[in-house]
């Protein structure tokens, strides 16, 4: 059996994953950074100390479950595939996989935290031919809520660009203020939605500004802040909060199907873990998502964008 290993140093995981044609899914391993109690998030020299500390650990630990040969090494250098897209955060992960990838006499191959989180999603989800189509992808996390048009591409394998999102605050921005706000832990998503399947008798969302494929959402932070103020019972507020940004969502997908026509949808990121959005999404637009493990950070998608870039390059020298 041969596969290849990827490597992913986001803000918030430190995550390796292997990957063959040959196992059911990716051996997928991460590990969450600490955060402060009561805080919102890292400071990039945290974030790199703490991945400098979990990469032998998190690595050893998902080559312990490959019993195969590996014949390439894949890391994820960069947030998004755009110009000046940069974290210091990911140059921990290109230290470790250029160290293993040149002790191991194997070729390097990198890709974006983005393209990584859509390629897991598609594979995950049982859907891996979706990369070689176009769709929608959504990606929506602490970090990021983009929609994207992603195309198949000879040299990346996937293109994705983006077409619309949030223009202010990211959807898990948003969800981890409000959690912290009502006591719970960041990063606050899991929690959250927890509370918020408790509720007999939900809050009507909030219609928040959506202009063309543009949503803003800073103001629910404002809105979910009075209703803590006001007394609101917390998972009453949880579950508004969840709620508003599906509203938005399911807006700004019905606007992008008028552009681009009724294109597949994938769901990618941590936001996509939450049990009402899935739920809703699955059964307006049959939106395609994966478990949990490979939709929040983890390296799944950058080990099988290296697998396929591998492949492709292998063949074609072969030519």
């Amino acid at each position: 059996m041969i596969g290849t290993l990827g490597i992913d140093t986001s803000n918030y995981t430190t995550s390796a994953a292997v990957y063959s044609p040959e196992l059911e899914k990716p051996i997928a391993v991460g590990r969450l950074l600490s955060v402060a109690s009561g805080g919102c998030g890292l400071r990039q020299s945290d974030a790199v100390f703490a991945h400098v500390k979990n990469l032998p650990e998190i690595v050893s630990a998902a080559m312990a479950q490959f019993s195969g040969e590996l014949v390439a090494i894949g890391v994820s250098a960069r947030p998004r595939d755009v110009d000046g897209s940069y974290m210091p955060c990911f140059l921990t992960g290109i230290a470790a996989a250029s160290s293993v990838a040149a002790a191991m006499r194997l070729p390097l191959y990198e890709c974006s935290h983005q393209a990584n989180h859509v390629a897991a999603a598609a594979y995950a989800s049982g859907n891996p031919r979706l990369l070689e189509r176009p769709f929608l992808a959504w990606h929506l996390s602490g970090g990021t809520s983009e929609l994207l048009y992603v195309q198949p591409d000879d040299a990346a394998i996937i293109r994705c660009e983006r077409i619309g999102g949030t223009s202010d605050l990211a959807a898990g921005q948003v969800i981890d203020r409000s959690g912290v706000m009502l006591g719970l832990n960041f990063p606050c998503g899991k929690a959250l939605d927890a509370l918020s399947l408790t509720v007999e008798s939900p809050l009507k969302p909030a219609k928040l500004s959506v202009k063309g494929l543009e949503m803003s959402l800073s103001g629910l932070e404002n809105k979910s802040k009075a209703l803590v103020e006001k007394g609101e019972e917390p998972a009453k507020i949880a579950r508004f909060v969840l709620e508003t940004v599906l509203s938005s969502v399911v807006r700004v997908t019905e606007a992008a199907f008028e552009i681009y026509g009724k294109l597949p949808v994938l769901c990618a990121g941590g936001v996509m873990c939450n049990t009402i959005i899935r739920r809703e999404m699955e059964a307006r637009f049959g939106a395609s998502f994966a478990d949990a493990i490979y939709s929040a950070d983890n390296a799944s998608g950058t080990a099988v964008l290296t697998y396929l870039r591998h492949k492709r390059a292998e063949e074609s020298h072969g030519n």
